[in-house]
């Protein structure tokens, strides 16, 4: 029977390696919105809290993202991309 299960450790191990990579890339896609928000906020006279919005709208998508990937496959991996 304990063939049939993974033992705690490595359910623990997986899902803070999976927890770290999507954290990693929720912050990092908020980052590079609200960068390239802010560029586009100059010459189009924008708020800068309409750039915050942009960014914080595009680290949601990629929340979703990372979570269809991990309950479409079970890796450690929140990219789509097979065998990642």
């Amino acid at each position: 029977m304990s063939d049939l299960f993974p033992n705690a450790d490595t359910v623990v191990k997986t899902a803070a390696i999976y927890g770290r990579d999507l954290t990693e890339r929720v912050i990092s896609t908020f980052l590079q919105a609200f960068i390239a928000g802010v560029v586009v906020t100059q010459p189009l006279d924008v708020s800068m809290w309409h750039a915050a919005l942009m960014g914080g709208l595009a680290a949601v998508v990629s929340l979703v993202k990372g979570l269809v990937a991990r309950w479409r496959d079970v890796t450690n991996s929140a990219s789509l991309a097979r065998g990642v």
